[in-house]
């Protein structure tokens, strides 16, 4: 492997860390489960794909098999975010510092009651 594959997968590796961290610490200092969604669901996702991609260029692993990780992981995080808000709101878990709520009075009028 060359010095300059190794120099890009080391940036990533740094990169993922970073970004995972940066996660991790948002989860844990966050007030609330709704922001505590936007740090893991955002920024660990980052993480992850670059971590995959410093695996891609620093191991065996075929490039097809870890571009098809990301894709999946790409398309599935929002997703996953969503439903976990919105089981959340559904539950009435509350919002550490409420200004606007534009889902109160929706649920009920769709008929969709907790």
């Amino acid at each position: 492997m060359t010095l300059i594959a190794q120099s890009i997968a080391l940036f990533f590796l740094v990169a993922g860390t970073a970004f995972s961290l940066i996660g991790i610490f948002g989860f844990l200092r966050l007030p609330d489960v709704y922001t505590r969604l936007h740090a893991s669901g955002k920024v660990s996702v980052f993480g992850v794909v670059f971590l995959l991609i410093a695996a891609i260029l620093l191991t065996p692993l075929s490039a097809w098999k870890g571009l098809l990780l990301i894709f999946f992981v790409l398309l599935a995080a929002p997703s996953v975010s969503h439903a976990l808000a919105s089981a959340a709101y559904k539950t009435g878990i509350p919002m550490a510092r409420v200004e606007r709520d534009d889902l109160k009075g929706k649920l009920e009028k769709s008929g969709e009651e907790g």
